[in-house]
C-alpha cells in the first residue's frame, strides 16, 4: 500500500493504517497481516514555520511533514513520538523549532543525504512502514491565480483567497526518488489524500514520473481517493 500526500492529512491516515501492518490472529487462530508493506510518499514544498526556517538557513528539505509521518507510524508514540514533536518555547534561535526537525536536519548533515536521514530516523522510532520524500530537489510551489498574478511558496498560496488557475514546481525539472517510484509500481493499493488539494496532494503529482507511475496503475483499479 502506498499513500501520497502531506500536511496533517497524511499523518492522520498513517496513524490509522499502521494498526493493520501488525500481524494478528483472527478468531480461528490464523495469523493475518492485512497490510504487508506500507509506504508514505511525502511532498516537500513546505516553506513555513520551523521547516521553512531550517530549509532557508541549512539548505535542506523541509522536515516537518515527514516528521509527522514518522511519529504517526512509530510504535512508541507515547515517549519518542512526544520527543520528536516537542517544540522549543525558549532559547535564542530555538524558539518555534521541533526537536524532530532539528534531529532530521542534524542527521542530514552527518549522513550527507536527506533520504538517508529519514531512513535512520525511522529506525530510531521503529516505524511500521517506509517513508520517502517525493524528491530530493529543493522545490518551491508556484500558483498562477485566475487574475493572472503569480504567488510563490506554499505558505503564501495557502493564504491567498483568489482561485488558483495553474500550479507548477520551481524548478520545473524535478527528479523523483527512485524508491518512491518503485513503491508505486509495486503497490496493490494507492491512496491520494486526505489533505489540501493544492499544497498536499498535487505537488507530488507535478513530478511527471510519479504521475505517470500512478497513471500506469489505473488499469489495475488500485487507486483510491480519500
Amino acid at each position: 500500500m502506498v499513500a501520497l500526500g502531506g500536511g496533517t492529512g497524511l499523518s492522520t491516515l498513517l496513524r490509522g493504517l499502521k494498526e493493520f501492518v501488525t500481524r494478528r490472529r483472527d478468531d480461528s487462530g490464523n495469523v493475518r497481516q492485512p497490510i504487508s508493506d506500507l509506504t508514505a510518499i511525502v511532498t516537500v514544498t513546505d516553506d513555513g514555520g520551523s521547516s521553512g526556517r531550517l530549509r532557508r538557513e541549512n539548505r535542506i528539505l523541509p522536515p516537518g511533514d515527514i516528521r509527522n509521518c514518522m511519529v504517526a507510524l512509530s510504535q512508541d508514540e507515547a515517549l519518542l513520538g512526544r520527543l520528536f514533536q516537542y517544540r522549543f518555547h525558549a532559547g535564542n534561535g530555538l524558539v518555534g523549532h521541533n526537536f524532530g526537525n532539528l534531529f532530521l536536519a542534524a542527521l542530514t548533515h552527518v549522513t550527507g543525504d536527506f533520504a538517508e536521514a529519514v531512513r535512520v530516523s525511522s529506525k530510531v522510532l521503529a516505524i511500521r512502514g517506509r517513508i520517502f520524500p517525493s524528491t530530493l530537489s529543493n522545490v518551491s510551489l508556484v500558483a498562477t491565480l485566475r487574475n493572472g498574478r503569480k504567488v510563490n511558496g506554499e505558505t503564501r498560496i495557502s493564504a491567498s483567497k483568489n482561485p488558483i488557475k495553474k500550479l507548477t514546481l520551481l524548478p520545473r525539472t524535478v527528479r523523483p526518488l527512485p524508491k518512491a517510484i518503485q513503491a508505486i509500481e509495486e503497490a496493490n493499493l494507492i491512496l491520494l489524500g486526505p489533505g489540501s488539494l493544492y499544497t498536499s496532494i498535487l505537488p507530488n503529482l507535478l513530478i511527471p514520473e510519479i504521475a505517470n507511475a500512478i497513471a500506469s496503475q489505473r488499469r489495475r483499479e488500485s487507486i483510491s481517493r480519500i
